[in-house]
């Protein structure tokens, strides 16, 4: 695999998009905050780019001719496991967004889209690539709120928050991927198993009671936020509170 160019200040991103226009926009402002930009028309060329060159993220298109953008998306993932993939969508649908996700998209991000939140979108991807890269059993910081996996403790503001054993685990979950939507069916079996997937309102019981401890006010979350229609988000921009 080729080398990160040594001009990539803040990484190497693939833009995959039928759209010249699009493209075009992407690289001109991605290009401008630090990040070198490589482009594909089209998935096929994208699964041949991934093979062969590192990349620190990639901006895929849904809708493309040919490969589409879920397959491209399975199809990197596969390749790839571990390369943040960011979905571009005209489709703003619950089934839509659960679709890409399924796929192995790390995030979705709909069109006509802010061009301040997308670049907030990849530098999160990026940093949450290069986060995984460090020791798995240190401890978790966001805000105010400090999960420790070894001491299998919680501490909001340095004040101990007792959790059940199913909080602990569903927090951590959410905790290491934060950033992420993470849909309810994938929270549900990561924490109990592949045979949950469509107890919602038991994984809404759950969400209530682990926000009632670790919220200021629960009902206007700070840190576990609900990502309309697909499922929960942790915060990992929290203001200090």
């Amino acid at each position: 695999m080729n080398k990160v160019p040594a001009n990539a200040v803040q990484g190497v991103v693939l833009v995959v998009d039928d759209d010249l226009s699009t493209r075009r926009a992407l690289r001109v402002t991605l290009s401008e905050l630090g990040f070198t930009v490589v482009e594909a028309g089209r998935g096929e060329e994208a699964l041949s780019l991934v093979r062969l060159t590192w990349f620190d993220a990639v901006l895929l298109d849904v809708d493309m001719p040919g490969m589409g953008g879920v397959e491209t998306c399975r199809a990197i993932r596969r390749a790839i496991a571990r390369l943040p993939i960011l979905m571009l969508t005209v489709m703003d649908s619950e089934d839509d967004k659960v679709l890409a996700l399924d796929a192995g998209a790390d995030d979705y991000i709909t069109k006509p889209f802010q061009l301040r939140e997308l670049t907030a979108r990849v530098r999160s991807a990026v940093r949450r690539r290069n986060v995984q890269d460090t020791n798995r059993d240190a401890p978790i910081r966001y805000g105010r709120l400090e999960l420790d996996p070894v001491k299998y403790r919680v501490l909001k503001r340095g004040r101990s928050i007792h959790l059940t054993p199913k909080e602990f685990e569903m927090l951590h979950y959410l905790m290491t991927h934060a950033g992420e939507p993470i849909p309810h069916a994938r929270l549900l079996k990561a924490v109990w198993g592949p045979e949950y997937g469509h107890e919602l309102e038991y994984l809404r019981t759950f969400i209530r009671q682990l926000r009632s401890k670790i919220e200021d006010d629960p009902k206007n979350p700070h840190y576990l936020l609900t990502d309309a229609y697909v499922g929960y988000r942790f915060n990992e921009l929290p203001e200090e509170v």
